[in-house]
């Protein structure tokens, strides 16, 4: 740590992933003497490339703009590189190598054959039209296209990329290369999507969750859950909560959050759908419109507002610190699970285990989404599309054997299960044993 941190001293979300990972596989990688010889562990820390490149795209008014784009090539050892693509003015490489690391065992945990990777550019879609997203995503593609494909990289959406984003950039892909192939993930239904793909990160949150709270026998229905968030994650988390009984007390955007102390009805619920995705308006509008039974807290995650029993953080990283993690466990708070990427900090992730609560990181939590872009790359090298019932079918499976992975390699003397490192282990020896195999490449 000390190493890379003299090596990337600007990139602390990069270092914050690999310090989770490298410090919660210590005693493992300490049993193979082959890892160390192998100079295994930088090895896995350090991309395999990076590629870095200025988009230059036109808006309305005729003016050229700017932007940086990346795409990180994390690890290949066990199948092609796999990775969202995001687009928001946060963006830097610091974010996308946390990205793309974190990604390499998400992947790995699906018990599917991909590799890790992530990519974006600092450009936001919000306030733009759709001619000058269309334009962006062309530029950018300009830039990538030679770089991906359907046995190299495969890409998918993350924040600020939706189905709008993905069909303009695989329609480009497609026309510079002349060739219809599945290199895309997320794509639309007309033209190799698959279905379940929209609802597949919420879907396996929930999925992952109530493994989790089996092994307690525990019941979800009436409880009160806590989201943040109101994209396309947090939106179908709170879907199949209500469809499963639980109270859905709380969601969020970038300028504020909602708390519902008498739980989200479905028809606030449709309301709020609605307003994200089809006016891409703000989270605030329904605030104002429900003030009678919602309370808004401008510019703030719900965290230290909500009375909740199961916190759902899908918003992005580092949303919950250690002053969240303690005001949530204060309000009887005992199970967390991630929709977003790294949402807690490391001193959040500390207050977390300590307290012996059920904690499930989002490298185990979310790989829903990631798994069922594996199952539509399937499905598009079969020439295939699968029925929805059958898509999740196999969701519930792969979310299913994550949770058996993460129990296998966390489960403690005392009976605990630390699922960081039961997920960081599970997902690391696969990719450690592949590599060993590969020799040095």
């Amino acid at each position: 740590m000390a190493d890379l941190g003299r090596r990337f001293p600007n990139e602390p979300e990069y270092l914050q992933a690999v310090e989770e990972v490298v410090t919660s596989i210590e005693d493992v990688y300490n049993e193979y003497p082959a890892f160390e010889r192998y100079n295994l562990i930088e090895r896995l820390c350090i991309p395999d490339r990076i590629y870095t490149f200025r988009v230059s795209w036109v808006d309305d008014q005729g003016k050229v703009r700017t932007n940086m784009g990346y795409r990180i090539q994390h690890n290949n050892a066990i199948g092609p590189y796999k990775g969202g693509i995001r687009f928001h003015s946060s963006v830097n490489l610091s974010i996308l190598k946390f990205l793309a690391f974190e990604q390499t065992f998400k992947n790995s945990l699906t018990t599917l054959a991909m590799g890790g990777a992530k990519g974006g550019s600092d450009f936001s879609p919000r306030g733009k039209s759709d001619m000058e997203v269309m334009r962006f995503c062309q530029a950018f593609m300009n830039e990538l296209y030679r770089n991906i494909g359907p046995h190299t990289d495969v890409p998918a959406g993350d924040i600020g990329v939706g189905g709008r984003e993905v069909g303009y950039m695989f329609g480009w892909y497609k026309k510079m290369t002349r060739e219809f192939t599945g290199t895309f993930t997320g794509k639309g239904i007309d033209f190799g999507g698959s279905l379940m793909r929209p609802e597949a990160t919420g879907y396996g949150n929930v999925y992952f969750l109530l493994n989790m709270l089996a092994t307690r026998a525990i019941d979800l229905k009436g409880k009160r859950v806590a989201i943040s968030g109101s994209g396309n994650v947090a939106l179908y988390t709170a879907k199949k909560l209500l469809e499963l009984g639980a109270v859905v007390v709380s969601m969020s955007d970038s300028d504020g959050s909602i708390y519902l102390p008498d739980g989200m009805t479905g028809e606030q619920f449709d309301e709020i759908f609605e307003l994200k995705m089809a006016y891409r308006g703000r989270i605030r509008e329904f605030a104002d419109a429900h003030a009678d039974c919602c309370t808004y807290f401008p510019g703030e995650r719900p965290w230290k507002h909500v009375k909740c029993d199961i916190a759902m953080p899908s918003a992005t990283q580092n949303e919950i610190d250690g002053d969240d993690a303690r005001a949530l466990l204060a309000q009887g708070c005992f199970a967390v699970s991630e929709g977003a990427n790294m949402p807690s900090t490391r001193e959040a992730v500390h207050e977390f285990i300590d307290a012996r609560i059920l904690y499930a990181p989002g490298k185990a939590a979310n790989a829903g989404g990631v798994s069922v872009s594996g199952l539509e790359m399937a499905q598009n090298a079969q020439m295939l599309s699968w029925s929805a019932e059958e898509v999740d079918s196999k969701l519930r499976d792969i979310m299913k054997a994550i949770h058996s992975q993460c129990e296998t390699y966390g489960r403690e003397a005392d009976g605990y299960i630390n699922y960081v490192k039961g997920a960081n282990t599970a997902g690391f020896m696969k990719v450690a044993r592949a590599m060993i195999a590969e020799g040095i490449s």
